[in-house]
């Protein structure tokens, strides 16, 4: 490094290649490569108003880049010192106050903790004097808590019935298809009946369709769905309630669709109504007793209805039957769920979850016969 006469610097040789490598690269900040440009400008004794010219910048960035490097050198007038930046907004005694308050309960009247209701109570129980959202934001943010939110879990008590049910269903779900001995899975699922108290206007180009937002309810009906997953078999039955004699009828119906099976499989979960005494009381003790005998039943574990794979075709057909349109009868359903059933739909599931994977999950050895 030299100081020439004038008070500029004139660059050594290795000074000067550094400089050509920073600015033919382009791999460093604009601002270091702007300064780069300074230092050579004023090499080739173009004047500061020339350089600010060129560089795009001030006199006085020129004059400070000039300084930088006459007191600390080239690093010096290239980089800047590292700056401490503005301390921690909280210690970690208030940092950890915070994430227990977002962990526990809200308050009475609160169904959930918000950004605002935490740094409120952080102030009322003393935790810090003020606090912003954003403070209290970024600590949510840095232990990745979310408190406005929740998971529905599906797992109840995983005691010995529940694995051996568990285990069963699953069995039966890897077995290879066998139309002598078909594998069938029924649900049923609640849909409120609405009716439009005024006109809907149907859609058109650049207008969406409108429905007044106020409705009349009509009551609550009842959708049975049984579905064969390895075949995507479907079979649809809307009644007026979940009765045990509406789920008698829907029975007989799932095991006239397969009379030429030697033994139909069965999964449904344990409501009080899919029993042998609802055919009875339906059909008669001979027919009951007969139609019965005809399906191998499996129960889901208690609190699992999430190993009943009609829950997903039913979705679907709710889905793509319903949808977010009101349904005003029990008439009208009918009607939809026909004209869905004329399209001939089918709803393959690729069911992965096994007893394997099952033990790894939740942890458990395989059940001993």
């Amino acid at each position: 490094m030299k100081k020439n006469n004038s008070g500029l610097v004139v660059l050594s040789a290795s000074e000067l290649s550094q400089i050509n490598q920073i600015i033919s690269k382009g791999r460093h900040s604009v601002r270091v490569i702007k300064r780069a440009q300074i230092l050579l400008g004023i090499h080739n004794k173009y004047s500061v108003f020339l350089v600010a010219s060129i560089v795009i910048t001030t006199q006085k960035t020129v004059y400070n880049t000039l300084q930088a490097y006459n007191e600390g050198g080239l690093e010096n007038a290239l980089y800047d010192l590292p700056r401490p930046g503005q301390p921690p907004a909280l210690n970690q005694k208030q940092d950890a106050h915070i994430v227990a308050l977002a962990c526990s309960a809200p308050p009475n009247g609160r169904v959930r903790w918000t950004v605002s209701l935490l740094a409120e109570f952080s102030k009322k129980a003393k935790i810090v004097m003020t606090i912003g959202k954003e403070t209290i934001r970024k600590v949510l943010k840095n232990h990745a808590l979310k408190p406005w939110r929740e998971k529905m879990w599906c797992v109840a008590n995983l005691n010995k019935e529940y694995i051996r049910n568990m285990e069963d269903v699953l069995a039966l779900y890897e077995k290879p298809y066998d139309p002598r001995n078909p594998v069938v899975c029924l649900d049923e699922k609640p849909v409120q009946l609405l009716s439009e108290p005024y006109r809907t206007i149907p859609a058109k180009p650049g207008q969406d369709k409108r429905r007044d937002h106020e409705y009349k309810r009509e009551g609550v009906v009842n959708v049975f769905c049984g579905v064969e997953p390895k075949t995507g078999k479907v079979i649809v039955q809307p009644t007026r309630n979940r009765k045990s004699n509406a789920f008698a009828r829907f029975f007989r119906a799932v095991m006239r669709k397969y009379k030429r099976a030697k033994k139909v499989h069965i999964v449904v979960d344990n409501l009080n109504t899919h029993k042998e005494k609802s055919l009875i009381d339906a059909f008669g003790e001979t027919i009951g007793k007969k139609l019965w005998k005809r399906a191998v039943v499996h129960y889901t574990p208690i609190h699992a209805s999430w190993l009943n794979q009609a829950e997903i075709a039913i979705g679907i057909y709710s889905r793509q039957c319903l949808g977010k349109d009101r349904v005003d009868s029990l008439k009208t359903l009918k009607q939809r769920t026909q004209r869905w059933k004329k399209r001939g739909e089918k709803i393959l599931i690729n069911w992965r979850f096994t007893r394997k994977k099952a033990r790894e999950k939740f942890k458990y050895k395989k059940c001993k016969n």
